[in-house]
């Protein structure tokens, strides 16, 4: 709409100075504001007789009354950040490139024709002025610190005003664009709204503004306790309760209660880490200058020494009794394992065992004749083997195994030699 409306007043001027066939300068806007590091264009037309032809175009800058400074010259090569964007007929308009502060001041434009008398200046151009964005904060408040709850206005302005940037702006939050719009309006603030505003031109980037910092500050919040190493400990060990609560500004004053078994609260400490010494239920409450906020209750069980040594009598008689139970199952089975190996090979020599070798001296009805053999005379021995009954005799074995060594089995095979006598 705005580039509409300037094309049509370009026209009815060009229209104009033509049928009137005069020479003129028009400048469109006589104060224009101009965003630092942004672009800026400066509307212009002029007109001549129709019979001259357009030479050269130049945009001065006034330095003063009587001092003007070329930016543009159409025949010559000046800086670069100032272009005429017209035609050389009848738009004479200037755009300037990355506007800096050294660039504020009046603007005038100056042409010549092919005739002896073309030159023309118009008078009375333009003012420049350049200025940054800039956010400003409206606090219902006042002065007061930003609470939880509160409003909080931000407006972003260019802080000069005219040209065509009414209000294209856009709001970051830490570098992230949340809204557009030259206001933000955040109501009912909380902790989730502090942070890192800022503002900058929709159509100009690098015209970002300066940081307004939000920090919204509010009471304790999610205050708890934990517990180190646990709730229920053994007599004589260390324990550790700490307090941890959110607020901002953090938390001024810790205060530790002990709740006692007739509801009676006992203030029994002021510091975030607290060591009980005996059991109970216990508390703690964060305060800072926005209010305050109690833990839920912890109770702490601090075992007695004769509960905890008879709990080690106890394992200490119980793991005995296993030991003692392994140490005679071990015995057992050593036992019975060496009752069968020994059963297993006295079956391997069961004939040898069930056999008695017997030595008998040979002898006949005829004693008489036998001791009338002379001295010295050899002897005669007459082996005879007596076998018993296996099944008579096991349960002896058995009785013998038990109460003689391994040498006294041996003995079971008795060798008996008897002598032929001689006459006594």
């Amino acid at each position: 709409m705005q580039n509409r409306n300037l094309a049509w007043t370009l026209m009815s001027l060009f229209l104009s100075g033509v049928l009137c066939n005069t020479w003129k300068v028009d400048y469109h806007q006589q104060r224009i504001c101009a965003v630092s590091g942004s672009s800026v264009v400066i509307p212009c037309s002029f007109y001549y007789p129709d019979d001259h032809i357009v030479e050269k175009c130049m945009w001065a800058h006034v330095k003063s009354h009587h001092h003007f400074k070329a930016c543009f010259i159409s025949d010559r090569k000046l800086n670069t950040r100032f272009r005429c964007i017209g035609d050389r007929q009848h738009n004479c308009s200037l755009k300037i490139h990355k506007v800096e502060r050294k660039d504020a001041g009046k603007y005038v434009f100056r042409f010549t024709t092919n005739s002896k008398e073309g030159k023309w200046t118009g008078r009375d151009g333009p003012i420049l002025k350049v200025a940054d964005s800039n956010v400003s904060v409206t606090n219902p408040n006042g002065n007061r610190a930003t609470k939880e709850g509160d409003s909080v206005n931000l407006t972003c302005s260019r802080g000069c005003d005219g040209g065509d940037l009414s209000s294209a702006f856009t709001w970051f939050k830490n570098g992230e664009p949340i809204n557009e719009g030259s206001g933000l309006y955040l109501s009912n603030v909380s902790s989730t709204n502090s942070g890192n505003y800022t503002c900058s031109l929709k159509t100009h980037t690098g015209t970002t503004s300066g940081v307004i910092n939000i920090d919204v500050e509010y009471g304790p919040k999610n205050t708890s306790v934990s517990v180190r190493p646990s709730t229920e400990v053994e007599a004589n060990s260390n324990v550790t309760l700490i307090c941890s609560s959110h607020a901002n500004p953090p938390v001024e004053n810790y205060t530790w209660f002990k709740i006692h078994d007739d509801d009676d609260i006992m203030d029994v400490g002021h510091q975030p880490v607290f060591f009980p010494g005996d059991s109970g239920q216990y508390l703690c409450s964060a305060t800072n200058k926005h209010g305050s906020q109690n833990s839920s209750v912890v109770t702490l069980t601090i075992k007695s020494y004769w509960a905890t040594f008879t709990r080690d009598v106890l394992i200490i008689a119980a793991v005995a009794v296993a030991v003692l139970l392994i140490v005679i199952t071990v015995i057992g089975f050593r036992r019975l394992h060496k009752k069968r190996t020994w059963t297993s090979n006295s079956d391997s020599e069961e004939d040898i065992q069930n056999t008695d070798y017997v030595n008998w001296l040979a002898c006949d009805n005829n004693q008489s004749q036998e001791r009338n053999q002379p001295e010295g005379g050899g002897e005669e021995v007459v082996y005879t083997s007596v076998y018993f009954n296996n099944n008579n005799r096991k349960s002896n074995m058995e009785q013998q195994m038990d109460s003689h060594s391994d040498d006294d089995v041996n003995a079971f095979v008795t060798y008996i030699t008897v002598r032929a006598g001689t006459n006594r």
